[in-house]
C-alpha cells in the first residue's frame, strides 16, 4: 500500500502541494486548522484562499518573471494556476480573480479528487515519522511556530504583512473617477479600462499625506520589531521615507487622462481594481495600510471619488513568519534535521501567491517522488522554479535573507546565449526561452519515467 503523504495548511502551497502528489497516486490528507481555528485575515472556510491581494500579478510568460511561473505552473497541471485563469477578471496585463469563486472551485476540486482526503485540525507539533509537507504560510499558529523554533534553534525570523481595503463600487463617486488602465494597455476594451482611478491636485496630495503621516497606528507588541517586506509596505512606511514616494510608486500619475478634465493632468492618482466578477467590489490598489480602522476611513475618504466610501473590508497588519530556509532546508526543500519533513510557500521564504503555489508544486512532485521511490531529475536551475528555490535554498545569503518574489535576478547569467548581451527585452526573451526548454525538458522526462514503471508494472 502506497505511503500517506500529509501536508499542513490548506492555502496556495498546501492546495497545490496535494493536487500534484494526488494526481501521481499518492494518497494525501490535508490537515486544515480552519474553521477550528481561525485567523483574523481569513473569512472563509475554503480552501486556497486570497486573503490580501486578489492579484497574481502578471501573465507575461516572456517578458516578466512571474509571467514565466504562471507558464510553467501551467504546464504541469497546477490547480492554482489553471483556477485563477477560470475566474480571471478584467486587470490590464495582470491575472487578477475573482477570489470567492476561485477559492471555492480549489475547495471542490481538492474536495472531489479521489486520493485527497481533509482532516480539520490544528498540528500543533512537528511530526515524527511519515512524509510530511508543512505549508501553513505567513499565519502559522503559535504553537506549530513555537515547535519549529524549538527544533531549528533559532530566534524566527519575521516581518510584518498588510493588506489593502476593499471598497463597494457603488459608493464611489464616478463624476471625479474614471475607468482606464495606465497606457490603455490589454487587448479588450474591458482590460483597457481595467482600473478605476481617483486624481488629485497638489494641495489634495500634501493634505493626504499629511494625514496619513498623523493618523493612529496599529502598534507592534512588545518586543517585535518591525521588518517589512518592500514588496509589500504599508503606505504609511511608504510615506515616511518622503513625501513623494506615493507619487512615485502606487499613486504615480502617469498614463492616465482624466476624461472630465482632459486638460489638467494629475498631480498623484489612486487606482482601484475589480475585486469580484460583478464589479461590485473594488480593492486600492497598493494601498497595504497600518492606520486604525477610525483612521482608515477618515483618511481614505480624503481621496477625491471616495468621500462617501464604504467599506467591506479594512485594511490590517499581521505578523509573517518564515524559515531561514538557506540554513535549514536542503535542496529537496526538506529539514536538514528532519528529512522526512518538507516546507513549501511563504514558510520558506517567497512571496506572493504565484511563489507559494510554485513552492508546493515543487514540494507535492519531490514528495510523491521519494514515496514511490523514483529518481526524480535534478530541477534545472534555469527555469523560474529552479531559480526561486535555488535561491531560498542555498543561493541567498543566510544571515541577510529575506523573502523574496521571483524575478529574473535569480537567474543565471544568458553568456553564450543568444541575446545575452542585447538589451532587457532581448535579455528577457532570452531568459524565458531558456527556461521554458529546461522545464519542458524536466517535466517530459518525470512523464518518460512513470511511462517506464508502469510498462515494468504490467
Amino acid at each position: 500500500m502506497t505511503q500517506t503523504l500529509h501536508i499542513v495548511g490548506g492555502g496556495m502551497a498546501g492546495s497545490e502541494a496535494a493536487w500534484q502528489a494526488a494526481n501521481l497516486g499518492i494518497p494525501v490528507v490535508i490537515h486544515e486548522m480552519r474553521p477550528k481555528v481561525q485567523t483574523f485575515a481569513h473569512k472563509t472556510e475554503n480552501l486556497g484562499e486570497m486573503v490580501c491581494s486578489n492579484s497574481f500579478r502578471s501573465d507575461d510568460s516572456e517578458q516578466n518573471a512571474v509571467g514565466l511561473l504562471h507558464w510553467e505552473m501551467r504546464e504541469a497541471d497546477g490547480l492554482i494556476i489553471t483556477t485563477a485563469h477560470k475566474h480571471r477578471l478584467p486587470a490590464g496585463g495582470a491575472l487578477a480573480v475573482d477570489r470567492d469563486p476561485f477559492a471555492q472551485s480549489v475547495t471542490d476540486a481538492l474536495k472531489s479528487h479521489p486520493n485527497i482526503q481533509i482532516s480539520y485540525e490544528e498540528i500543533s507539533s512537528l511530526p515524527e515519522d511519515g512524509q510530511w509537507i508543512i505549508a501553513t504560510g505567513p499565519l502559522t499558529s503559535s504553537a506549530l511556530g513555537a515547535a519549529l523554533q524549538a527544533e531549528t534553534g533559532a530566534e524566527a525570523l519575521a516581518f510584518f504583512d498588510a493588506i489593502a481595503p476593499i471598497l463597494h463600487a457603488d459608493s464611489i463617486d464616478m463624476s471625479k473617477a474614471w475607468m482606464q488602465s495606465r497606457y490603455d494597455k490589454g487587448e479588450t476594451e474591458a482590460e483597457q479600462k481595467a482600473y478605476l482611478n481617483c486624481p488629485m491636485d497638489k494641495v489634495t496630495y500634501e493634505a493626504f499625506i499629511d494625514a496619513l503621516l498623523a493618523a493612529e497606528k496599529a502598534e507592534f507588541h512588545e518586543g517585535e520589531t518591525a521588518g517589512y517586506f518592500d514588496g509589500c509596505l504599508p503606505i504609511e512606511v511608504m510615506a515616511e521615507r518622503g513625501r513623494e514616494t506615493l507619487r512615485f510608486g502606487p499613486m504615480k500619475p502617469v498614463g492616465l487622462t482624466n476624461p472630465h478634465q482632459p486638460e489638467v493632468k494629475a498631480y498623484a492618482v489612486v487606482q482601484l481594481r475589480r475585486d469580484n466578477a460583478l464589479g461590485t467590489l473594488f480593492n486600492i490598489v497598493g494601498f497595504q495600510t497600518k492606520m486604525k480602522y477610525g483612521a482608515q476611513t477618515d483618511v481614505l475618504r480624503m481621496i477625491p471619488g471616495l468621500e462617501n466610501a464604504r467599506f467591506a473590508r479594512l485594511g490590517g497588519i499581521h505578523r509573517n513568519t518564515f524559515l531561514n530556509s538557506p540554513t535549514l532546508l536542503d535542496a529537496q526543500m526538506r529539514l536538514k534535521t528532519r528529512p522526512n519533513i518538507r516546507f513549501a510557500g511563504q514558510i520558506t521564504g517567497v512571496e506572493g501567491y504565484v511563489e507559494s503555489a510554485a513552492m508546493g508544486l515543487l514540494a507535492g512532485r519531490l514528495a510523491a517522488a521519494e514515496i514511490l521511490g523514483r529518481t526524480i531529475p535534478q530541477l534545472p536551475q534555469d527555469s523560474a522554479h529552479g531559480a526561486l528555490v535555488h535561491h531560498i535554498t542555498g543561493g541567498a545569503e543566510a544571515k541577510t535573507f529575506q523573502p523574496m518574489n521571483v524575478n529574473f535576478g535569480l537567474f543565471r547569467p544568458l553568456e553564450g546565449v543568444k541575446g545575452g548581451r542585447r538589451g532587457r527585452k532581448d535579455r528577457y526573451k532570452g531568459y524565458t526561452d531558456r527556461a521554458k526548454a529546461a522545464w519542458s525538458d524536466w517535466l517530459g522526462a518525470q512523464r518518460l519515467d512513470v511511462a517506464s514503471t508502469e510498462c515494468e508494472d504490467d
